[in-house]
């Protein structure tokens, strides 16, 4: 038993030599985690250059796939822009076109230049957004799934395959050769060792020559990654610039019309809030003593009225006595007569008096929610110089005051 032992004991050590004679003789390190199986320097370099480029493969795959998504996300976000920019257009355009306002119509044409540059903006956004996915986005996903780098990382994948069932190989081989050893020359084994070591020779001759094609195919496959990412990139740049710079030209045209707009409004003469400093006496009570004469007396009421005009009150006046008239700003006013010392006579709201004329401007246009207002004032003065008429038919020539059933039609 113990004769079994030592030679048991003798065989481990004889076989831990041989593995490491072979394991010496093949050198070290592999690629995939193998590291006993390289025969010489040229095969060694051949496999590290094959895993330098399967680690930059891999990474350039990855960058790419990320351009791609962050592209697609772009072309989504930017297609919500262009929705909200054209639905602001719109609005701009309808109301430079329904042009409500009274005072003149500045802002409806700012608002109609302001449309026509946010439609040529979103135009050229769009075109933005389609060139990102067709020379950049598409371009790139084609490369990630294509066929030349999934080649070529199988090829990488066999080689390591092929590196591991070499290791396999050596071990064998170490085992026949041990057995040869103790096995007094018997011809049946060194038969098998020889085998064995021709075995190990195809794999080492196989592995040689796709490891060079590997190699081979990752470097194409990576220069390809390299120039088709670096071409996408400046084109997307070279896109994205050519927008901002149409843009920007898009954008100096709109400033300059509406700067011209504001100084044609800045030219307008505006009236001063404050009221005058010296201002004139209390205006008459009344219109009639002012011209000493009815209004009715120089013509049919009808012509008088034509003589009226309509203003609105562009500042507020609060009256400083009976005969004067209280304004807000936007009150529309029936003027029935203009002084000379800057003061004016007219009705608004049923109510008549007297107020600076600077404080009005003369309206000819007037909004549809005014207009019931304005011919109600100018109602109420046909009745007004109705009855005054009647008053003064009723007068006779002595003085004596008739009934109009005494007048004789």
């Amino acid at each position: 038993m113990e004769a079994i032992r030592k030679q048991a004991t003798k065989l481990r050590e004889q076989v831990a030599r041989q593995q490491q004679a072979v394991f010496k003789q093949f050198g070290g390190g592999g690629y995939g985690g193998s590291d006993n199986v390289v025969t010489d320097e040229a095969e060694l370099m051949l496999h590290q250059k094959l895993e330098r480029l399967y680690i930059s493969t891999r990474a350039a795959k990855h960058f790419q796939r990320d351009i791609v998504r962050g592209v697609e996300g772009y072309i989504v976000t930017g297609s919500k822009q262009v929705e909200i920019g054209s639905k602001l257009s719109e609005d701009s355009r309808k109301y430079g076109i329904e042009n409500t306002c009274t005072s003149g119509n500045t802002l409806s044409r700012a608002a109609v230049n302001f449309s026509r540059a946010r439609v040529q903006m979103e135009k050229e956004r769009e075109n933005l957004l389609k060139s990102f996915g067709t020379q950049v986005a598409e371009p790139l996903r084609a490369m990630v799934m294509g066929a030349p780098l999934e080649d070529a990382r199988h090829l990488a994948q066999r080689y390591d395959r092929m590196r591991q069932e070499a290791e396999a190989q050596v071990v064998e081989v170490s085992k026949r050769q041990a057995k040869v050893m103790d096995g007094n020359g018997s011809p049946e084994l060194f038969a098998r060792l020889e085998a064995a070591e021709s075995k190990l020779q195809d794999l080492k001759s196989n592995m040689a020559n796709l490891g060079k094609e590997a190699a081979s195919a990752m470097a194409a496959v990576e220069s390809q990654q390299q120039n088709m990412t670096l071409q996408r990139l400046i084109s997307m740049i070279e896109s994205e610039r050519g927008y901002h710079e149409k843009v920007i030209q898009i954008l100096d045209h709109l400033e300059g019309e509406l700067k011209s707009e504001r100084q044609r409004i800045e030219a307008a003469p505006i009236p001063t809030m404050e009221t005058p400093s010296s201002p004139p006496p209390p205006p008459p009570p009344s219109y009639e003593q002012v011209n000493n004469t009815s209004p009715m007396q120089n013509g049919s009421n009808s012509n008088d009225l034509v003589n009226y005009f309509l203003g609105e009150a562009v500042f507020p006046y609060d009256a400083e006595s009976d005969v004067e008239l209280n304004l807000s700003s936007g009150d529309y006013v029936v003027i029935r007569k203009v002084s000379n010392n800057g003061w004016a006579e007219g009705e608004c709201k049923g109510k008549a008096g007297w107020f600076p004329v600077e404080y009005v401007e003369r309206r000819e246009r007037v909004l549809a929610t005014k207009v019931t207002q304005y011919i109600g004032n100018m109602m109420m003065m046909m009745v007004v110089a109705r009855i005054k008429e009647s008053v003064n038919l009723e007068n006779d020539d002595d003085g004596d005051t008739v009934t109009p059933l005494d007048k004789k039609i």
